[in-house]
C-alpha cells in the first residue's frame, strides 16, 4: 500500500523482481491501470527462458495482462529448446497446458525430435502419475515427410509388422492427435519412438504408430487410412525464421514482388505491396522488424533513396499518433546514388558499400544509424566495386569480387568498424561479379557469379583464422545476380540469372554434407533480386503458407 500510494501521488515508484508481483496483484485489485501497466512493461523487459513459463501462467488470470500474457506464450514457442533446457517451470506443467505448447503450429524445433523428447522429459519428472499420458501427448509430434530409399527386404518386414500390429489393434479406441510424427525422420521413429518403452506398454499407442508409419515409408496397405489423422501428422510447423525476395528485374522490367520463404512447408508465398516502387540491383537489411530497400535502379533512375517496411503490419506506412493520418516512414538518403550496391549489417547498423551512380564505379562506403536517421561516409574500400556482395561475421564486413568498369575481379577485403580502415584479404580463386557472398558456418561463402566469360556454378568458402579460401560443393545451376542467404542452418540460392535468362529456380545447400538441395522456384523468374531474413516475428502466420491447405506431393498427386 504505501507504494500505490507513492504511485498515485508521483505517477512513479520503484519496481523489482521482489515487489512486481505482489504489486501488482494489488494494483489489479483496486484498478490502478498505469501501475498495472508499469508492472507489465517490468515483467516483459525480464522475460527469459527460465522465467517465460512462470510470468505465462501467472498473468492468464488477469484480464489487464492479455498483451503480456500473449508475449509471454510467444517467448516460450520461439525460444522452446532453450526453455526445456534450462526452465524447472517446464517440468511443473500440467497436461493441458504442455497439450497447447506441443500442438501449437508456431513451436519453434530445429527437429521434430525436439518435441517428442520434450514429452519424454515431462513424463519422466514424475512417471508413476504421467505415463498414462504418452497416448495423449505422442500424436502432438509431427514427423519431417522425408522419402528415404530401403531396400526391399525392410520394406516387406515392415509392411508384415504392420499387419500384425493390425490385427492386434483396439478398433474402439478413438484418438485426438496431439505428436505430429510425420515431421521426425525414419530412423529416429524406428529407433527412438516406435521402441520406446512407454510407447510400447501402451496399447492406446498403437494406431498412431501404425499409421506415422504408412507415412514415413509409404507403404500401401489394405486398410483404409485416416486423411485427417495424416494430415495432422504431417502438418508442418510455422517458421521461426522468413526468406525475403524483394524486387529484382523480370520480364525485361524491374518488379516490386515480394515473396516470402516458408522453409518448414517448402513454399513461396506472395506478399506484394503494390504501393512500393519496383527496384532492381538494391540490397536490403532487417532491422527492429523492418525491412530497409536501399539503393536500386528502375530503368530511368539510379535511387539514393531508403524505403523502409513494417513487418508487422505489411505496409510502407505508419500511423503517426500526432495526427493520426497514415505518414511514409521516411529515411534520410543515402550521400551518394547506388546501383549494383553491396550491403550488410554490423552491429544494428546498415553498411551501403560501393555501386555505381549512373556514371562510374564506386569504392565509397556509408553507414546508417536507425537511432539517429543518419547516413555517415566511412572510409572507402581499396578497389572500386559494383555487382559485389557483402556480408558480416565475427565484427567485421567483407566484400568480395565485383566489376571495376573493365574487368571482374577476384580480390576481397574487410573492413573493421573499430579503426575504420578497409583491409584487402586472399584473393578468391576465380573472378566473380554477380556473386552471392554470405556468413555460413564461420566462414565467408562466395557462391556463383560471372568470371566475364561465362556464369558460375562453383563456391568457395573463406577462413578467416587462416585467410584462405577452400572450394565447396558446386551448384546445380550457374547463377549471377541472385539472391543469397541462410535460412534454418542452410544456405538459399534464389533466382537469378543463368546466362541465357532469369530463372525462378532455387536451392540450398547444407554445410554439414557439403551437398546442395532443390527447393521449391518462386513463383516468378528475376534476377537482381536481393534477399534478407526475419526471425520471431509475432505475425509469422501472414508469411507462411496456410497450413489447413498445405498437402504433400503424394497427397496433391492422389488427387
Amino acid at each position: 500500500m504505501p507504494l500505490i500510494i507513492q504511485y498515485a501521488y508521483t505517477r512513479s515508484v520503484p519496481i523489482t523482481q521482489e515487489n512486481v508481483l505482489e504489486l501488482l496483484v494489488a494494483a489489479e485489485m483496486i484498478l490502478v491501470s498505469g501501475l498495472v501497466d508499469a508492472c507489465c512493461q517490468f515483467l516483459e523487459s525480464e522475460l527469459c527462458p527460465e522465467n517465460c513459463i512462470g510470468i505465462c501462467k501467472f498473468t492468464e488470470h488477469f484480464n489487464s495482462c492479455s498483451k503480456l500474457h500473449c508475449k509471454a506464450q510467444h517467448y516460450i514457442l520461439q525460444h522452446f529448446e532453450e526453455v526445456l533446457h534450462v526452465s524447472e517451470e517446464f517440468l511443473e506443467l500440467s497436461l493441458e497446458q504442455l497439450e497447447e505448447i506441443i500442438d501449437e503450429d508456431e513451436l519453434n524445433v530445429r527437429q521434430e525430435e525436439v518435441a517428442f523428447e520434450a514429452v519424454l522429459h515431462w513424463i519422466n519428472h514424475a512417471p508413476e502419475n504421467r505415463r498414462q499420458h504418452i497416448a495423449v501427448l505422442l500424436p502432438k509430434v509431427k514427423q519431417r515427410f522425408l522419402h528415404f530409399f530401403f531396400n526391399y527386404k525392410y520394406l516387406k518386414t515392415l509392411k508384415i509388422e504392420i499387419h500384425f500390429l493390425l490385427l492386434v489393434k483396439c478398433s474402439k479406441l478413438s484418438l485426438v492427435l496431439q505428436v505430429r510424427l510425420g515431421l521426425i525422420t525414419p530412423e529416429y521413429f524406428i529407433n527412438n519412438v516406435k521402441s520406446n518403452a512407454l510407447v510400447m506398454e501402451n496399447e492406446a499407442c498403437m494406431p498412431v504408430i501404425i499409421d506415422a508409419m504408412k507415412t514415413l515409408f509409404d507403404l500401401n496397405m489394405d486398410e483404409p487410412t485416416n486423411s485427417e489423422l495424416m494430415h495432422q501428422l504431417t502438418r508442418p510447423r510455422l517458421p521461426s525464421s522468413i526468406l525475403l525476395a524483394i524486387g529484382g528485374w523480370s520480364s525485361g522490367n524491374p518488379t516490386n514482388e515480394i515473396e516470402a520463404y516458408d522453409v518448414k512447408a517448402d513454399c513461396w508465398v506472395s506478399v506484394t505491396q503494390e504501393d512500393e516502387r519496383p527496384r532492381a540491383y538494391h540490397g536490403t537489411a532487417v532491422l527492429d522488424e523492418f525491412v530497409y530497400c536501399i539503393g536500386g535502379f528502375d530503368h530511368v533512375e539510379y535511387f539514393n533513396s531508403v524505403r523502409k517496411f513494417s513487418l508487422i503490419t505489411q505496409t510502407w506506412h505508419e500511423v503517426s499518433n500526432a495526427v493520426g493520418q497514415h505518414v511514409t516512414l521516411i529515411v534520410a538518403p543515402m550521400y551518394e546514388r547506388r546501383c549494383y550496391i553491396s550491403v550488410a549489417v554490423l552491429d544494428g547498423l546498415i553498411y551501403a558499400i560501393g555501386g555505381f551512380d549512373g556514371q562510374q564505379r564506386l569504392k565509397t562506403v556509408e553507414r546508417y544509424d536507425p537511432n539517429t536517421n543518419q547516413w555517415t561516409m566511412m572510409a572507402p574500400m581499396n578497389e572500386q566495386r559494383s555487382d559485389a556482395s557483402a556480408t558480416s561475421l565475427q565484427g567485421r564486413i567483407y566484400i568480395c569480387g565485383g566489376f571495376t568498369g573493365t574487368e571482374c575481379l577476384s580480390s576481397a577485403e574487410s573492413f573493421d568498424p573499430e579503426t575504420n580502415q578497409w583491409t584487402l584479404t586472399a584473393p578468391m580463386s576465380i573472378r566473380r561479379s554477380g556473386v552471392g557472398v554470405i556468413a555460413y558456418a564461420d566462414r565467408v561463402y562466395a557462391v556463383g557469379g560471372f568470371d566475364g566469360a561465362s556464369r558460375l556454378r562453383c563456391a568457395e568458402a573463406y577462413n578467416p583464422l587462416t585467410n584462405v579460401w577452400s572450394d565447396v560443393a558446386s551448384m546445380y545451376n550457374p547463377r549471377s545476380n541472385f539472391g543469397i542467404e541462410v535460412v534454418d542452418g542452410q544456405l538459399f540460392a534464389v533466382g537469378g540469372f543463368n546466362g541465357f535468362s532469369t530463372t525462378s529456380e532455387v536451392e540450398r545447400y547444407d554445410g554439414k554434407t557439403d551437398q546442395w538441395f532443390d527447393a521449391n522456384e518462386m513463383d516468378i523468374s528475376r534476377s537482381a533480386l536481393s534477399c534478407c531474413v526475419a526471425s520471431g516475428l509475432p505475425n509469422m502466420a501472414q508469411y507462411a503458407a496456410l497450413r489447413d491447405t498445405v498437402q504433400t506431393q503424394d497427397e496433391s498427386e492422389s488427387q
